[in-house]
C-alpha cells in the first residue's frame, strides 16, 4: 500500500493558497477593529475555520480530481491520489477531518454570538467546499467555480468575521469583502489558465476552458485591476487613508506580466505564487489600515 510522507501530506494541504484563508479574516477584523468591536477570541476561531476549510477543499479536489483521473495530466503542486502517492480513501478522510474542525471552531464561535442562523452559512460554506469537484455535478466542472470562490472566500469570510464581532452588516464590509472575493478569484483565474489543456482532455469545462486563453488572461487583468478599485471606494466611504492599500498593486505586476505575456503551463506557476502573495498583502494592508483610521 502506497503510504505518502509527512511533506508530501503538507504538500497536497497546498499551504501556498491560505493567504486566500487568512486574508480574508485580517480585513473582518479590521473592520471589527473600525467600529470599536474587535473580540481576539472571535477573530481567532473566524482563521481557524477559514484555514480548515482552505486545507479540507484542497484536500477534496485532490481526492475527488483524483478518482476522476483529471489529475492525470495536471502540472503544478502534487496530487496525492492522482500521483499514487495515497490512497483516495485516506485524502478523502483528511478532507473530512479538515471539514470537521472548522465544523468544530464555527459552532463554538455561534455559540460565542448566539446567533444561531450561521450554523447554515456553515453548512453551505462545507457543501461549498465538497462539491466543488465532488459529488455528482461538481460545480467546478461547469465553469461556476469563480463564482463559489467569490461567495465563499470572500463575501462570507470577510463579512462573516466581522459579523461575529460586531452583529451587525454594513456597506463598508461587503464592499471590502469586494477586493479581497477578487483576488481569491483571480488565485483559481490563474490556476484554471494554466490546467486549460489538462482540463480540456480530462473534460473539465472550468470558465478558462469556456473562455479560451486569450480572453481568461484578459479576465484576470480586469480582475486585478477591479479589485485595486476598490480601495478608492473605501476611500471615499470610510478615510482617505485607505487609499495606501493601491500602493499593493505593484505586486500585480509581476503576474500581470507572466499572465499577459503568454506563459504556458508550468511557466505560469510564478504568477500562481505572485497571486496570492498580492492577496495576503493587500488583506493585511486594508485590514491594519481599516483598524487604525
Amino acid at each position: 500500500m502506497t503510504v505518502a510522507t509527512a511533506a508530501q501530506w503538507v504538500e497536497g494541504a497546498r499551504p501556498r493558497t491560505l493567504p486566500a484563508a487568512i486574508a480574508p479574516v485580517v480585513v473582518g477584523a479590521g473592520l471589527a477593529a473600525n467600529l470599536d468591536s474587535f473580540i481576539a477570541g472571535r477573530a481567532l476561531l473566524a482563521l481557524a475555520v477559514s484555514i480548515a476549510l482552505q486545507v479540507g477543499v484542497n484536500y477534496a479536489n485532490d481526492y475527488s480530481d483524483g478518482v476522476k483521473g483529471t489529475d492525470k495530466a495536471r502540472v503544478g503542486p502534487i496530487r496525492l491520489v492522482g500521483q499514487g502517492l495515497a490512497p483516495a480513501g485516506h485524502v478523502r478522510l483528511a478532507a473530512f477531518a479538515a471539514f470537521a474542525v472548522a465544523a468544530v471552531c464555527g459552532l463554538v464561535l455561534v455559540a460565542l454570538t448566539e446567533q444561531w442562523w450561521l450554523l447554515l452559512v456553515g453548512v453551505a460554506s462545507i457543501a461549498a467546499a465538497w462539491l466543488y469537484t465532488g459529488g455528482p455535478r461538481p460545480y467546478g466542472y461547469a465553469g461556476l467555480g469563480e463564482v463559489f470562490v467569490f461567495v465563499f472566500f470572500g463575501l462570507v469570510p470577510v463579512v462573516g468575521t466581522a459579523y461575529v464581532q460586531t452583529l451587525t452588516i454594513t456597506l463598508v464590509d461587503v464592499v471590502a469583502s469586494i477586493g479581497v472575493a477578487l483576488l481569491a478569484c483571480a488565485i483559481l483565474v490563474t490556476n484554471n489558465l494554466r490546467d486549460i489543456k489538462g482540463d480540456v482532455e480530462a473534460g473539465k469545462v472550468t470558465l478558462a476552458v469556456r473562455l479560451g486563453d486569450a480572453n481568461t488572461r484578459r479576465l484576470y487583468a480586469v480582475i486585478v485591476v477591479v479589485a485595486m478599485l476598490v480601495p478608492v471606494i473605501l476611500a471615499a466611504l470610510v478615510s482617505w487613508w485607505l487609499l495606501v492599500v493601491t500602493v499593493t498593486g505593484l505586486l500585480a505586476l509581476a503576474p500581470l506580466r507572466i499572465v499577459l505575456g503568454g506563459a504556458l503551463g508550468p511557466a505560469l506557476i510564478p504568477a500562481l505564487k505572485h497571486t496570492g502573495q498580492l492577496l495576503l498583502v493587500y488583506g493585511l494592508v486594508l485590514g491594519l489600515v481599516l483598524a487604525l483610521v
